[in-house]
């Protein structure tokens, strides 16, 4: 089987695209495991389908690198929003579905805007933050984090006592001039990637229910990949709502690759 295969990434967060509007496309967990695999196939964070669902421009269908769906990714919609309108789908703005519900998204000169989730839980620990954007993510300020173990330490975290069964992706986060620096251990990727726009919107979200927020009602991120800025409107101490995920989302390149039964890394 051949499969026609597009590259994007978001802030060096990088995606598999693969239009299925006519849903000839079915893929084992193996096959998109071996796809994402960056010695053995074509090297991704993850995997995204592009389906049709009535009311809605498009369906975005995400798996992480490790083969399994997974829930809410912010690049990924970002992504998936410039493969639509490189497919003219849509022009200027976008609606689509995704597994945490309809997102709005806007298209203008390279850059794309994806609505967010309302949040409206953010849980304070001792000496973190935890809390859902679409995905779970927990959230801690570090010092240094230049030169922080991000894979050693969000590891422990990710696979602790609390989380090991369903996961959380773990961020780390430092306050760096007029930006906020954030790195990211993926849960399904089980490492570190150049950015994560779920992780990114909660560090933001933090930073504002900390008072580090860059702006009143906005926060200008720096991540390993590039910069990233999250909008919002904020009620109460921990409720937020109107949040928007801003950034490039830039494709790469276009493949066709033989897809076998038996792929596998």
């Amino acid at each position: 089987m051949l499969l026609e295969c597009f590259k994007y990434q978001g802030t060096g967060n990088d995606f598999i695209l693969l239009d299925n509007r006519e849903n000839q496309i079915s893929l084992t967990s193996e096959q998109i495991h071996w796809l994402c695999d960056r010695r053995f196939g074509i090297g991704a964070d993850g995997l995204m389908l592009l389906e049709l669902a009535p009311g809605v421009d498009f369906k975005m269908v995400y798996f992480n690198s490790d083969g399994n769906e997974s829930s809410m990714c912010g690049n990924g919609g970002r992504c998936i929003t410039a493969f639509a309108n490189r497919l003219g789908i849509i022009a200027a703005s976008a609606k689509f579905l995704a597994i945490d519900g309809i997102h709005d998204a806007k298209v203008s000169n390279g850059m794309i805007s994806l609505k967010m989730n309302d949040v409206r839980d953010l849980e304070a620990g001792a000496d973190f933050f935890y809390l859902n954007t679409g995905s779970p993510h927990y959230v801690k300020f570090v010092s240094d984090l230049e030169n922080f173990d991000v894979f050693s330490e969000g590891k422990k975290i990710r696979y602790n006592d609390r989380f090991s069964l369903e996961g959380t992706n773990v961020n780390f986060i430092e306050k760096a001039g007029d930006k906020l620096f954030v790195r990211t251990y993926e849960r399904g990727v089980e490492a570190e990637t150049l950015s994560c726009g779920t992780g990114v919107t909660a560090a933001a979200l933090v930073a504002a229910y900390t008072g580090k927020s860059t702006e009143k009602n906005s926060c200008a991120i720096k991540t390993l990949g590039g910069h990233l800025n999250v909008k919002f409107e904020k009620v109460l101490e921990s409720t937020f709502y109107n949040i928007w995920l801003e950034g490039p989302a830039t494709f790469v390149f276009k493949t066709t690759i033989e897809l076998k039964e038996d792929n596998n890394s």
